[in-house]
């Protein structure tokens, strides 16, 4: 499995207190251009982007998990996971921990969240919707 699902709120308050916490952004590049990015300029953590996927056949990135040990070597390191809406993040923070990683979260409802009654994302739940810092990619 893996160490849970946060909160956004929970998961920043963590990247504020914990410098050894990093958050993997693991949606494409086109979502974090258009769509944009958590800002972490005042946390003590690192924001990583890393696809768990390659746009545009959406099949899982044979290379996620070494490329993640690059960046993220320590294993005990709180690992905080997030997508568009907190599904693929899920599925990067089982693959984690079935790497070794002891620490590895999801962040809930991602960074848009689910969409509303109109079809629109970033109103209801996630990163964007609770007003917490974001920047344009």
């Amino acid at each position: 499995m893996y160490a849970g699902d946060l909160s956004p709120n929970d998961a920043l308050k963590l990247l504020h207190d914990d410098t050894s916490a990093r958050l993997v952004d693991v949606r494409t590049d086109a979502e974090w251009s258009y769509v944009g990015v958590p800002d972490l300029s005042t946390a003590a953590s690192d924001l990583v982007l890393l696809s768990w996927q390659r746009f545009p056949s959406m099949q899982v990135d044979p290379d996620f998990l070494s490329q993640l040990s690059k960046i993220a070597p320590n294993l005990s390191a709180p690992l905080l996971f997030l997508c568009r809406s907190g599904v693929r993040s899920q599925s990067a923070a089982v693959a984690a921990t079935s790497a070794g990683y002891t620490s590895a979260f999801n962040i809930a409802g991602g960074f848009e969240g689910d969409k509303n009654s109109d079809g629109h994302r970033g109103k209801i739940n996630g990163w964007k919707a609770l007003g917490l810092p974001w920047v344009q990619g």
